[in-house]
């Protein structure tokens, strides 16, 4: 066994094997996998191997696509042959009009990957699969190249040609310890000696936790029992002469596939039950749980409705086995939140299907820095500091019971909620709040008309529409007040703080003290990594001076790992996270200066307190911080206060509010105001694979100043190049529905543009959206057609920021 190397893979199942051949192909031969027990001994053995090409997102429909290429050539590689059941194709099944328009959305979405989804009606669902029955059923969604494969032949075949470019497997290798130095290498203890190593990447299934503990780390990952049966031979399937689709039904909670002549049916009860919460058998091996039918006997009532050959039908065998869920059901694949030179790929719970696409996304990240998606979507630093365990489970129930079930815009699911809240939360509920989520922290979307509000699911506008543009008017024509919490918050001290931030920005920093300034920071390759505010705090009663570096609610860990990676040993440089210390009240509006001024002592004239000032002083008697900044277009005051002084602050400003017609507003109406002033959402428009030429950023860039910011070199490289894509306004010609990420412009039958976010613009009277087009499409006036839901309908590229462009509104 080596006693070095340059990354060691812990973990024998699909990931590991995966990670580890793609790690070879991205060229590092110097690697090692090991395994506690044999390859394929813990989830991966017992799966149902479904390969699908369905995503909910762009990314995951990426990682799939290549995980389906990947497995085509291995099986047909004369070498080293594993059993693919290729392209027999799969229906997901719909009984309502708006599951159907859903897969109409998923359709448009991956056809800007190159994959073709066809939306099928009931009597062509029965047509491709004869063994179902119509009844209650519109219609599905049809994956030409859905199959399925031989789990350990897979993972077999990926190690053998890993091994094959020089990277090395130990079986029956148990790691028993983790021990990390000061300059960031490993050691992996195992029971056959130490490995020292560079990277560690955690693989480890079912068992993450523990290396994780080993790591002084926690994963948000449970198990969940899952359970499948084959039956015995149907004449039917003999009788096709073809093999039998795949189906995955959201009607009965159920998923079969072909196996030999019979069936493999697998169920997702609601009665259903985790495992292994309270630790592990060492001894689990190529194990499986207690068979337990009596928990799917209502799933399998539906399954024998839609399926009837099944209730005539002996069943041959019973597997009950463990398999992993996240927070959201996406899994963890990327760098350990804190930690430097590790790793994970877990949470996989369709890890065969997808695990070929999670080990090329990883290799990428680990060998060049970033992959060639923008990879949030599976980041493991999009969770924070609410994912302990017993969330995680709550939040894995609810997902196992909804597995066919895909999220509708605007659906937020109630089970582990809330998880972080202000002491305005319940204030807000008493007002009649409807809560949004946002990193875990409860936000207000909008304040419902009456307490028995309940918007319709849909991708159409759904009845908070006209809440929203009032919301939207009251704004416009007087003043509202938002609370924006979780929004993320560091401050950066030392005498080098400026110089510090010079280099990781691609573009001015302000550095006077009371001034706030917006600025991007790029990856090595010249992409856009992030976004912030830069606020000067100038030294005072309430601390020296420093920095405030405020970002997206949502980046917490990604951008605290980001810069502390590129902290100089040599430089006085100090960064700690407000985060969760301190809440944002925004007020916005004509009227919220004169709000402002009627409950905090001071002059907040437009000339004393220009756009982009920032003031420390009080609101009412609560210490506040406020910057004079807008997202919304007009006049506004990010308000930052302590969460104890929260209240007093809210109720300071309501009091004073009265008089000026000041109402609640929440973040729909954030949204559509945002999308009239030309701004951008972080891991929307703000995406690791266009660089901020392409993301229409080039005020906020500086490619000539003396400093060498990260990503320089890469970026006037990429300058030489010319764009790929660039970043459009829409006008779209619809008044039923918006253009929701994803949705593909057309021309000429081929995909020209990508949208990536979408709305009502209530001040315009515009259905706007932004999207990444063809830069010969770029221009102002060009028509492009625009696949929405099925149907083609116009949009037109306008200028940016069609409300306010000369920004007048917002200076004041």
């Amino acid at each position: 066994m080596k006693s070095r190397t340059k990354v060691v893979v812990i973990g024998g199942g699909i990931a590991g094997c995966s990670t580890l051949y793609h790690l070879t192909q991205e060229g590092w031969s110097d690697v090692v996998l090991v395994e506690r027990d044999e390859l394929t001994s813990g989830t991966t053995w017992h799966s149902a191997a479904q390969v699908t090409n369905f995503g909910a997102n762009q990314t995951m429909v990426g990682l799939k696509t290549h995980s389906i290429n990947l497995y085509k050539r291995l099986s047909e590689d004369p070498e080293y042959p594993i059993n693919y059941h290729h392209a027999d194709g799969g229906i997901r099944l719909a009984n309502t009009d708006a599951q159907m328009q859903g897969y109409r959305h998923f359709a448009s979405m991956a056809r800007g990957m190159d994959v073709d989804l066809e939306v099928i009606d009931a009597e062509e669902c029965a047509r491709r699969h004869p063994l179902i029955s119509t009844e209650n059923l519109l219609g599905g969604l049809w994956d030409p190249l859905d199959g399925d494969i031989d789990p350990a032949q897979l993972c077999q075949a990926l190690a053998y040609h890993a091994r094959t470019a020089g990277a090395e497997v130990y079986r029956n290798t148990p790691v028993t310890a983790l021990t990390q130095h000061k300059d960031d290498t490993w050691t992996v203890h195992t029971k056959h000696g130490d490995i020292d190593c560079d990277i560690v990447v955690n693989a480890c299934g079912y068992r993450v936790n523990e290396v994780g503990s080993m790591m002084g780390v926690h994963h948000p990952v449970a198990s969940m029992e899952h359970q499948y049966f084959l039956t015995e031979d149907i004449p039917a399937i003999v009788e096709a002469g073809h093999r039998m689709p795949l189906l995955r039904c959201p009607i009965s909670d159920y998923y079969s596939r072909q196996e030999k002549n019979g069936l493999l049916v697998g169920f997702y009860e609601q009665n259903c039950k985790t495992w292994g919460m309270d630790g592990i058998d060492p001894n689990f091996v190529n194990a499986l749980c207690p068979d337990d039918l009596e928990r799917v006997m209502d799933v399998l009532e539906g399954a024998f409705e839609r399926m009837p050959a099944l209730a005539e039908t002996g069943i041959r065998s019973i597997v009950n086995g463990p398999i992993t869920y996240t927070i959201d059901g996406a899994p963890l694949v990327g760098p350990i939140p804190g930690k430097r030179n590790a790793f994970c790929i877990i949470g996989l719970r369709a890890g065969l299907g997808e695990g070929g696409g999670h080990g090329w996304l990883l290799a990428q990240q680990i060998v060049h820095g970033e992959a060639q998606y923008d990879t949030w979507v599976i980041d493991p630093r999009r969770f924070t500091g609410h994912a302990n365990v017993e969330l995680t489970a709550l939040k894995a129930i609810e997902d196992y019971q909804n597995e066919f079930r895909f999220h509708f815009p605007h659906e937020h699911r109630p089970a582990a909620r809330p998880a972080k809240t202000t002491p305005l939360t319940p204030v807000m509920a008493a007002e009649g709040a409807e809560f949004t989520v946002v990193n875990g922290w409860e936000r207000v979307d909008y304040i419902k008309p009456s307490p028995n509000f309940h918007p319709t699911l849909s991708f159409n506008f759904d009845e908070a529409f006209d809440v929203v543009a009032a919301e939207v008017k009251n704004v416009a024509e007087n003043v509202g007040l938002c609370e924006v919490n979780g929004f993320n918050r560091f401050e950066i001290t030392g005498s080098d703080r400026h110089s510090f931030l010079d280099r990781m920005f691609c573009g001015a920093v302000t550095k006077r003290d009371g001034r706030v300034g917006l600025g991007y920071l790029l990856n090595h390759h010249g992409m856009v990594k992030g976004e912030a505010t830069v606020a000067n705090l100038p030294d005072s009663d309430r601390g020296p001076q420093r920095i405030w570096y405020g970002s997206a609610a949502a980046s917490e860990y990604h951008d605290m790992d980001w810069l502390q990676m590129h902290l100089r040993e040599d430089e006085d440089v100090q960064i700690r996270s407000l985060t969760n210390d301190q809440t944002i009240l925004v007020l916005a509006g004509p009227k919220a200066r004169d709000v402002l001024s009627a409950c905090s002592r001071g002059d907040w004239s437009k000339e004393a307190f220009p756009w982009l000032s920032l003031r420390e002083c009080f609101i009412g008697f609560a210490p506040a911080t406020v910057l004079s900044v807008s997202f919304s277009g007009e006049l506004a005051y990010e308000i930052h206060v302590p969460n104890n002084a929260l209240y007093a602050a809210y109720l300071a400003l309501r009091e004073a509010g009265e008089a000026h017609g000041m109402k609640l507003f929440g973040a729909r109406a954030v949204d559509a105001m945002r999308l009239e002033k030309g701004f951008m959402h972080w891991k929307a428009e703000l995406l690791t694979e266009f660089d901020p030429f392409e993301t229409a950023l080039d005020r906020f860039v500086k490619p000539e100043k003396p400093s060498n910011f990260i990503g320089k070199a890469a970026l006037h490289k990429r300058m030489a190049e010319g764009p790929r894509k660039k970043l459009v306004t829409l006008k779209v010609d619809a008044t039923h529905a918006p253009a929701h990420g994803g949705a593909s412009l057309m021309q000429d039958g081929k995909v020209v543009g990508t949208v990536t976010s979408g709305d009502w613009g209530h001040r315009v009277g515009m259905n706007l959206a932004y999207a990444f087009v063809d830069p010969a499409l770029a221009t102002p006036g060009t028509q492009i057609p625009l696949d929405l839901y099925g149907e083609m309908v116009g949009t037109e590229v306008i200028d940016p920021s069609p409300y306010d462009p000369s920004y007048a509104l917002m200076r004041g």
